[in-house]
């Protein structure tokens, strides 16, 4: 299997874990826990994993010049991204962070064309232009759709959410070249760590760890083994082969993904011609963006 599709499949993973993360986060906050003790839990649980990965594994210096990026990195891609996700999911509802984070592809591709020079072809506006109207379509036919002034907040969070987290996949491209995967990301959870600490230790403090069901702590090891751990090492790995536009466009699959795990899953939906309709688009769409840079590789 070549570097490019195995950098596509782990893509394929990861929106498929963040596709579940929507719901299942909001289940979580703030019932058992606060927005910023579950950021803590998430970022301290994922930093020891990495660690000690890296620790039996991977043996590589970083040069001290590089470590103001990564501190810069873990400012866009840890704190930021994190606390204002799940801060601002914790008032909002999960349809409207999901068509908020369409704006995301559109602001890598943006950035991107600034920072790394990354050509803004055609077939790069045609398919983020399919991705968005794919994922339009599936999630404005959702009930649960609503913007309103009780959201508003919590919608302006996911937003600022989305722009942070397109720096973070544009800035850490150039890294990709000098360090391993686990390299970046174990030094990038520790500065994030440090950042995340003093927002969450207070409410982490008050986590009633007692009366929290069974199902409860599940959800919180998926978050931190799948959510944080996994999807970050393979986000990351897939930058290696995959330009910052094409990686950001599979997040028009995170509700597609979403409403499958519901369909098979919880059986509370159907599978019908709207869906199929938007899901064909945005394979269109990815289809589209991926096409420059494959022809580049060649």
């Amino acid at each position: 299997m070549s570097k490019t599709l195995q950098a596509h499949l782990a893509l394929l993973i990861v929106n498929l874990i963040y596709g579940a993360n929507y719901s299942i986060a909001k289940e979580l906050m703030p019932a058992y826990i606060q927005p910023f003790a579950f950021v803590l839990m998430r970022v301290g649980g994922a930093l020891v994993l990495f660690w000690i990965v890296s620790w039996f594994f991977i043996k590589e210096k970083v040069d001290k010049k590089d470590l103001p990026r990564m501190a810069l990195l873990a400012v866009c891609g840890v704190a930021c991204n994190q606390l204002l996700f799940l801060k601002g999911l914790s008032i909002t509802t999960p349809i409207n962070a999901s068509i908020i984070m369409i704006s995301n592809p559109i602001i890598v591709l943006l950035i991107a064309a600034v920072v790394l020079k990354e050509k803004i072809s055609f077939s790069k506006i045609a398919g983020i232009v399919f991705g968005v109207a794919g994922a339009a379509i599936m999630l404005l036919y959702n009930k649960n759709f609503t913007f309103g002034s009780e959201t508003i907040s919590g919608d302006m969070m996911i937003l600022m959410n989305s722009i942070s987290w397109a720096c973070y996949v544009v800035l850490v491209k150039p890294l990709m070249k000098k360090y391993n995967t686990f390299t970046i990301v174990k030094w990038v959870f520790l500065f994030g760590f440090i950042y995340v600490l003093p927002f969450g230790f207070n409410q982490f403090t008050q986590i009633n760890w007692v009366t929290m069901p069974a199902t409860v702590w599940r959800d919180v090891i998926f978050v931190v083994l799948g959510v944080t751990f996994v999807a970050y090492v393979l986000n990351t790995y897939a930058l290696r082969a995959l330009s910052p536009s094409v990686v950001s466009i599979y997040i028009y699959l995170q509700p597609f993904f979403a409403t499958l795990i519901a369909v098979y899953y919880y059986r509370n939906d159907t599978l019908d011609a709207h869906k199929i309709i938007s899901a064909v688009l945005i394979i269109l769409g990815v289809a589209l963006v991926s096409q420059p840079f494959a022809k580049a590789n060649k």
